[in-house]
């Protein structure tokens, strides 16, 4: 599923595309994804000006002139693809619909945003705009990683006390949205704490350490466009690159790459998910 990353990186890619165009017309190819489709989706987003895109967590919202906001989630293999727009990044015409097209906005400035997903586990709703923090989607969801109100004396009396694994607790997005299963195994590579070691018993000054190390293991994913697995594209197509980067993620029995380290990647399995760490270096 795409992280943080991912859908920054997409949002950025949409943004000088969407922001100050019209939705001349959407076609929704199917009644719902994960969930229904809101009542009357096409007619409400027709004629509609975009103004402004945002993100929440791993949702992508952009705001209408009608006072509604549109949420999208991209789910496990969700792509928001870009053709014919008029920034000329996309050399292409409109590609021939796909059977995953499943809702496909016509803009007025020429571009064609399309919401492609196979596995249909995406989302897409619509709700007022000054309420879009009661949603349901949202309203449980902790501080933004990379905003000012996630720092270090908040992370420090979040993990007080937890008796759950510090890969379990960054996970939660109650304490922390947007960050998935491979930042997160990343970010305590670098800090050099085990994703078995209880959050409760890590020092205070080691929990605000952690601030700073997730802030710049997602700026450098993003500047990397994310990380591209199976599915992920960028909003032109491209894949992201991070996935070259990554120290510990999907390099079981792999070298440690931390200088003078002698260990080797190690995987265990905490929650259903894969965690992949260092054993001599994080502790």
């Amino acid at each position: 599923m795409p992280e943080l990353p991912e859908v920054e990186t997409v949002r950025r890619g949409l943004a000088p595309v969407m922001k100050g165009a019209v939705i001349a017309r959407a076609d929704i190819n199917r009644p719902d994804l994960r969930w229904p489709f809101p009542a009357n989706m096409a007619a409400r987003l027709a004629g509609q000006k975009v103004l402004g895109l945002r993100r929440r967590s791993k949702y992508i919202l952009a705001d209408l002139a009608s006072g509604e906001t549109l949420l999208i989630h991209l789910g496990m293999s969700g792509r928001m693809l870009i053709s014919g727009d008029p920034l000329g990044k996309f050399v292409h015409d409109h590609p021939v619909p796909e059977k995953h097209d499943h809702v496909v906005f016509h803009m007025d400035n020429g571009a064609r945003i399309t919401f492609n997903d196979p596995r249909r586990f995406g989302a897409m709703d619509l709700m007022d705009t000054a309420t879009t923090e009661t949603h349901p989607l949202l309203a449980k969801l902790g501080p933004e990683p990379l905003g000012n109100s996630f720092d270090e004396t908040y992370l420090t009396e979040a993990l007080k006390g937890r008796n759950t694994p510090i890969k379990s607790a960054l996970l939660d997005q109650r304490i922390v949205a947007g960050l998935g299963n491979i930042y997160v195994c990343e970010t305590l590579f670098r800090a050099g704490i085990s994703p078995k070691r209880r959050a409760g018993m890590i020092s205070a000054s080691r929990a605000a350490r952690l601030v700073p190390i997730i802030r710049e293991v997602l700026g450098d994913a993003i500047l990397a466009g994310g990380s591209s697995l199976r599915d992920f594209r960028q909003a032109y197509g491209e894949l992201g690159y991070f996935q070259h980067n990554f120290d510990v993620y999907d390099r079981e029995g792999e070298p440690c790459r931390r200088t003078a380290c002698t260990g080797h990647i190690t995987r265990v399995v905490q929650s259903g998910r894969s965690s992949f760490y260092c054993p001599l270096c994080q502790r």
